[in-house]
């Protein structure tokens, strides 16, 4: 009787564990920019830790006035594949101007 009570503690904990969510490994919230006078895009629950290159952004028309509504810390660079030395960190619910240009973000 023993082994059956410590098999079935065993399988519930495995069970329990099991249906438990795993982390997305994500920001939650919105990540908005704007790509055009009065157009406003974004990304909804960015995945963190990967380069993200903003869509509808260009070498001649890059995003700008970002607005890190998520979770995490966003680093947002002027070039494409969060390459160059030309980057800003925002902290999460900051909001930058319209002067801030961007074309791709990682989140922490």
């Amino acid at each position: 009787m023993r082994l059956r009570n410590t098999v079935l503690a065993a399988a519930s904990a495995i069970a329990l564990v099991l249906a438990v969510p795993v982390s997305a490994n994500a920001a939650t919230g919105d990540f908005l920019y704007k790509v055009g006078p009065g157009v406003e895009t974004g990304l909804a629950d960015p995945q963190s830790g990967r380069c993200i290159d903003l869509p509808g952004t260009t070498e001649e028309t890059p995003g700008f006035a970002p607005w890190n509504l998520t979770s995490s810390t966003a680093t947002v660079f002027l070039d494409a594949h969060c390459d160059g030395d030309v980057f800003y960190v925002m902290n999460p619910g900051k909001k930058l101007g319209d002067r801030l240009k961007l074309r791709s973000v990682v989140f922490s």
